[in-house]
């Protein structure tokens, strides 16, 4: 594969941002998924988190050789527009290269799936930065973590940490969607999902 040709002309740097809660009451928790990937990918750069003014920890690296900002935002998953915004306008970061990861409740655990655009699906995190950013077309890499078992409430479902047994799969989930964000900005969003949509769940 060779990278995308549109990307020598965006200005700005990628800006990954992997949506959680902070803290750590919350760090195993299925909505906190974004944030682990971004944790393995910040080992992977041997970068280290700083606190940034915009809100938000940090890591400013380059990524498949394009300079990229990996970001967790530093306010609660319903308000997590706020801080992508800042992000956004200080790294004077195009819509197009904000790149968002997040948890999916409509996807088998383990699976994971690209697109641009598109609509919350009830999600309060993508929801707060499609508010904040004033556009859906921003690029999302959303991670299966399926549906709440019986009558849970979804809210407390993704409030929960992973099983026991989701548990001892998780390394492998993290990883290969580290390597589909790795895949995005090296090679664009097409060859991404034809890569990692059709690989075997």
């Amino acid at each position: 594969m060779t990278p995308p040709e549109t990307d020598g002309l965006a200005t700005g740097p990628w800006l990954v941002i992997g949506l959680g809660n902070p803290g750590p009451a919350y760090a195993g928790n299925r909505h906190n998924v974004g944030s682990m990937v971004l944790d393995l990918l910040a080992e992977r750069v041997g970068g280290r988190f700083r606190s940034h003014r915009g809100r938000a920890d940090v890591v400013e690296s380059r990524l498949a050789g394009a300079r990229t900002v990996l970001a967790k935002p530093g306010s609660f998953m319903n308000t997590s527009g706020a801080p992508v915004a800042a992000l956004r306008t200080f790294f004077k970061a195009d819509v197009g290269r904000i790149v968002v990861i997040h948890d999916e409740l409509d996807l088998p655990f383990e699976t994971v799936r690209l697109k641009i655009g598109g609509g919350d699906n009830g999600h309060n995190g993508l929801r707060s930065v499609t508010a904040s950013l004033g556009s859906r077309e921003y690029l999302r890499v959303r991670v299966g973590i399926g549906r709440p078992p019986g009558r849970m409430d979804p809210a407390d479902f993704v409030l929960r940490d992973f099983s026991v047994p989701e548990r001892k799969e998780l390394p492998f989930v993290l990883d290969r969607v580290a390597d589909a964000v790795e895949s995005l900005v090296g090679y664009g969003l097409e060859a991404t999902q034809n890569a990692f949509h059709a690989s075997p769940q």
